[in-house]
């Protein structure tokens, strides 16, 4: 694969953006990589593990000369994080993010952009419920999906060179606008991760059960609730506090269907709930038929670190 920016400056150093950097390692994408995380003991640990060729100990540091910077941080903090840089991007450098939620990452982002920089959200839609430096390895993106989100008036050869880096890292890229982005996303991902937290936060309440019940018979399904409610808390505290209208809209939609399983149940309508369990077992179907799963035992999981 050959070599798509000169130097690319990763802010923030959690799972995707270590992962951002062995995957780039991996097809040599860059000449070289900067790095900056806020806490010095992250930075330490990046250091230690060799996770970037340069840590640097501010962001603006990172940034000088970068043709690429990729914020990594969660979207709560990242119109601060590029107000803080905006001033030292080098002209014709292009900004991107990794933010699950794209709609409030460009209300708070582009105002800071300057003139002749490129501004091209994104979002990867791959990780593992660990984060931290230490949690990254080169294959997270191998066949996942990323979505680029090009602003209106976006330099076309911005948003290709981003393309190239993606589909370099091993992913699937998809365009999308802001909107329709954060409604799929709360589809696919943010409304199962408050259910998953609520399943979580129920069987913790329920006292008629141990502990020890709870985590000796986990297999039978709440495990899998447990591995997405495991995921950052600081990170989907701002989820939902930047997608608010999708998120509540679907989760509005869930209640709804919920109510209506309770019904069938209630009454024994065993008719429905068939029908329901069968289309909705189509669509696992077709989940593993794309190449995003594995119906392989254990969950696909045996062992793997994705």
């Amino acid at each position: 694969m050959a070599q798509v920016y000169e130097r690319v400056a990763l802010i923030g150093l959690g799972l995707i953006a270590s992962s951002m950097f062995w995957s780039i390692k991996r097809g040599g994408l860059a000449g070289e990589v900067t790095g900056y995380a806020r806490t010095e003991a992250t930075r330490e640990t990046a250091r230690r593990i060799g996770l970037c060729d340069r840590v640097c100990d501010t962001a603006i540091e990172a940034v000088e000369g970068a043709d690429l910077v990729v914020l990594c941080v969660p979207v709560g903090a990242m119109g601060a994080v590029a107000e803080e840089i905006a001033p030292h991007l080098k002209p014709g450098a292009t900004v991107t993010d990794v933010g699950s939620v794209k709609a409030a990452v460009i209300e708070a982002v582009l105002p800071h952009i300057p003139e002749g920089v490129h501004f091209v959200p994104a979002h990867p839609l791959a990780g593992t419920e660990h984060s931290g430096p230490t949690s990254g390895f080169a294959e997270l993106f191998d066949n996942r999906w990323c979505l680029l989100v090009p602003v209106e008036g976006t330099d076309e050869g911005a948003t290709a060179a981003l393309r190239a880096l993606w589909e370099g890292m091993g992913a699937n890229v998809d365009e999308m606008d802001p909107a329709h982005h954060d409604l799929v996303l709360a589809v696919t991902s943010h409304t199962p991760h408050l259910i998953a937290y609520t399943m979580v936060g129920v069987a913790d309440d329920l006292r008629r059960v141990t502990d020890s019940e709870v985590i000796k018979y986990s297999a039978a399904g709440f495990r899998d609730f447990t591995r997405i409610a495991a995921s950052d808390p600081t990170m989907w505290r701002d989820v939902f506090l930047t997608n608010k209208d999708a998120t509540l809209e679907i989760l509005g939609r869930f209640t709804e269907e919920l109510f209506a399983l309770q019904r069938a149940i209630r009454t024994g309508d065993g008719d429905l709930l068939h029908d329901y369990f069968t289309r909705t077992r189509a669509i696992r179907r077709g989940i593993i038929d794309a190449g995003q799963d594995t119906d392989a035992p254990d969950f696909g999981r045996g062992g793997s670190r994705k």
